[in-house]
């Protein structure tokens, strides 16, 4: 899953949500350098993100992609997949989108201090491309992958993958609706046994 999902699986718990958020730039052993509660965050990420590449209905949205796009595939179907949480957001939470995403940015400024270099890095070109928050339209997307493309030096193709959506639409949104309702269920009883 893309930024997005493994803030929103992180439930209500900010420091989880930091530790989810910063995950895939936290290593090995540096793990022990963070709080106990992000540290939960950052094993909840590994864990989703293990899910998620394991599953069936995840695997059959990454064959519409694989024949291009090869291992890019699952990158690929974590953008567009939180496209679909974004659309439908009204489904999933109470907060309205933009009040959501404006108060993950707050937190993330308020515990600047706390992220990896890789993520300080990152965050204010999240913030003022909104990409959140921007995940919700098909030319939202199109930025994440034209910017992605760019990060591969063009060797992934990426920017394509926007075609990918449109031709695939319901299809990729069906196997969404699926698969994040397991994922949602799965996360749950992983922050409980946190």
């Amino acid at each position: 899953m893309n930024f997005l999902a493994h803030i929103y699986l992180s439930g209500d718990d900010d420091p989880i949500k930091i530790g989810n958020f910063i995950a895939d730039s936290v290593k090995g052993k540096q793990l022990k350098s963070f709080p106990e509660k992000i540290q939960k965050g950052i094993i909840l990420h590994r864990h989703i993100d293990s899910f998620t590449d394991s599953h069936s209905i995840v695997k059959t949205s990454k064959e519409r992609l694989h024949k291009r796009y090869h291992h890019y595939d699952g990158v690929i179907i974590d953008i567009l997949y939180d496209h679909f949480l974004a659309k439908n957001w009204a489904e999933y939470h109470h907060t309205p989108l933009k009040k959501y995403v404006n108060d993950f940015y707050s937190l993330i400024n308020n515990n600047f201090d706390l992220l990896p270099d890789k993520t300080k890095y990152m965050m204010p070109y999240m913030i003022s491309n909104n990409w959140l928050y921007n995940y919700r339209t098909i030319e939202g997307i199109e930025s994440v992958l034209i910017g992605m493309n760019r990060r591969t030096k063009n060797k992934s193709q990426m920017h394509l993958a926007v075609n990918d959506l449109v031709k695939h639409y319901d299809d990729f949104n069906n196997d969404f609706t699926e698969f994040f309702e397991n994922l949602r269920i799965f996360s749950q009883e992983k922050i409980n046994d946190l």
